[in-house]
């Protein structure tokens, strides 16, 4: 446990980090619905939860081995969950913001842009079990019209900031 003098530290700190960090999130609405299906992706997870397989038979089969991380007392020896929600996020906000960049025309702007995401999983305030959050950072690109287009464009920002339709039913 901190004692309260490094609390404070920590606080403080958290404090001027999100005051430094540019919100682009937009006013909650209800869950997003999809008119059709572009395209569609089914995977499937066996074993033993954070250390079992995940695998994926579209057209290029994709599987790994997954192992719960260390700071959560496992081995850490193997792909985990937050992991590949990280790279396609990353992934999925880059390509929206090249889009945006080209229909804005400011193709040029997005030219050298790197998405940095971290994914934090910890217990959620008031829910109990855990939760998620994101932090994004673009690199390499100045325009914030342009960062905040991409931001309101992609997919895990859209699914996450107004919540997506989640059926659940047994197989």
């Amino acid at each position: 446990m901190l004692n309260f003098g490094v609390r404070s530290i920590v606080n403080t700190s958290r404090a001027r980090a999100l005051q430094a960090t540019r919100s682009y999130a937009t006013k909650k609405a209800s869950p997003m619905t999809l008119k059709n299906h572009k395209y569609t992706v089914h995977a499937t997870a066996a074993g033993q939860g954070r250390n079992g397989e995940v695998k994926s038979f579209e057209e290029t089969p994709f599987s790994l081995r997954l192992a719960t991380p260390k700071a959560m007392g496992g081995k850490g020896d193997a792909q985990n969950p937050e992991q590949l929600f990280a790279m396609g996020y990353a992934s999925c906000f880059l390509g929206a913001l090249q889009m945006m960049a080209g229909k804005m025309g400011k193709k040029d702007a997005a030219r050298n842009a790197v998405i940095h995401t971290t994914v934090h999983l910890g217990q959620a305030e008031g829910l109990g079990g855990f939760g998620l959050a994101v932090d994004i950072k673009v690199e390499g690109v100045e325009d914030e019209e342009l960062i905040k287009a991409g931001h309101e464009a992609c997919p895990y920002s859209r699914a996450l900031t107004h919540g997506a339709v989640v059926n659940v039913s047994k197989a």
